[in-house]
């Protein structure tokens, strides 16, 4: 994997044509290509192996505990608000079997049979969520100590990003200071310009393995104004946001707001189901589990997502610290606007709206941030 960084080469025209080509292209050089697919009701990543995979013309209807497809009227194939998962789920999988062990013939051995990373190439990757890998490399990678999991997938990994045009309901990442257009981490860039009678994807490299990747596909320099009406498009779509937060002096406020009556409000609806942390694009928390089988002649250790809405996260010796669906929130929503800063120097949230969206109950965090806010 190239460092990414900002974008300085020329921006390049394609055809929606050639996103088939990409595809290609990208499988050739070994990658599993992960991107955009109508799965389920929703929009979400899986593998693609050709462009008819990709959700041309479906858009996302997003509101508090609800998503909807809904039909387009034109081909776009990134016209869409985000759906419930995202790249960390294949960089830092939701389960791995860190080892296996067996006992045969008076010997214990360790197993340590763990297959190669998984080689990714990402298409269609949002800014929010490029902050949001950014946001891991921070903790994963940033330390003394980081995930060699996590830092063999991300190593090989190809990102395909594509800036937002067309924001969802639920999102929030202008404010976030996130999104809506790309501002680097990523080896190809695409903005998808979908007006009548011109539909094509101004690309743009950020790193040499992007910009060889434009040179096979062809991809020659976009006229003035096709970048123009690119760049317009993706201005505009800041405005259109579902929602929004005011970030100023808002750690402090967390901070100041232990036993605000707005956290019992939160928690008589919250069913501590985790639904928010399993679709974060930056919630990184695991436990280790530990089996055996009936024999007790092997054992396996597999690592897992883990919540902080759980009661067994905050267990110590003699029970668990944060009991009540109350301090279980007040910890998430504290941590993610304020003590992940003091931790790594940046919130914790992106603004993908995913929590909003995905909440059973429709707990929309810009509302609580804004009454804790103000109070």
């Amino acid at each position: 994997m190239d460092t990414p960084q900002t974008s300085s080469g020329a921006q390049r025209l394609l055809e929606p044509a050639a996103i088939e080509k990409l595809i290609s292209a990208l499988a050739g050089r070994g990658y599993t290509v992960i991107g955009p697919v109508v799965r389920d009701g929703a929009i979400t990543y899986e593998e693609v192996r050709s462009a008819a995979d990709l959700p041309a013309g479906w858009g996302a209807e997003q509101a508090a505990g609800r998503f909807r497809l809904v039909q387009r009227d034109d081909g776009a194939l990134f016209g869409y608000g985000v759906g419930p998962r995202s790249p960390k789920k294949y960089l830092h999988p939701s389960e791995i079997c860190l080892f296996k062990a067996e006992s045969a013939n008076g010997e214990f051995r360790v197993l340590n049979d763990r297959p190669p990373a998984p080689k990714y190439a990402f298409l269609g990757v949002r800014p929010c969520e490029l902050a949001a890998i950014a946001a891991q490399d921070r903790v994963l990678l940033g330390d003394r100590f980081s995930d060699s999991i996590y830092r063999e997938r991300r190593a090989q990994a190809f990102l395909v990003a594509v800036n937002c045009t067309e924001p969802g309901g639920t999102c929030f990442c202008a404010s976030m200071g996130t999104g809506q257009a790309a501002a680097g981490g990523y080896d190809s860039l695409l903005t998808e310009l979908v007006e009548p009678g011109r539909h094509v994807l101004v690309a743009q490299a950020g790193t040499p393995a992007g910009e060889e990747l434009l040179d096979e596909l062809g991809a020659e320099e976009a006229p003035a104004g096709v970048r123009q009406s690119a760049a317009a498009a993706v201005q505009a779509a800041g405005a259109r946001m579902g929602r929004t937060v005011d970030t100023s002096g808002l750690q402090q406020a967390l901070c100041d707001a232990f036993e605000n009556p707005r956290f019992d409000l939160a928690a008589a609806r919250c069913m501590s189901c985790g639904n928010c942390t399993l679709v974060c694009p930056t919630c990184f928390c695991v436990t280790v589990e530990d089996t055996s089988d009936v024999t007790v002649t092997k054992a396996e250790r597999w690592r897992r997502w883990d919540s902080c809405f759980t009661q067994s996260f905050s267990y110590i010796h003699g029970g668990s610290v944060r009991q009540s669906p109350k301090s279980r929130y007040r910890q998430w929503l504290t941590h993610k606007f304020s003590s992940w800063v003091d931790q790594f120097g940046t919130p914790g949230c992106v603004g993908c709206g995913r929590c909003i969206t995905w909440c059973p109950v429709g707990i929309d965090v810009t509302e609580e941030l804004a009454a804790i806010h103000g109070a």
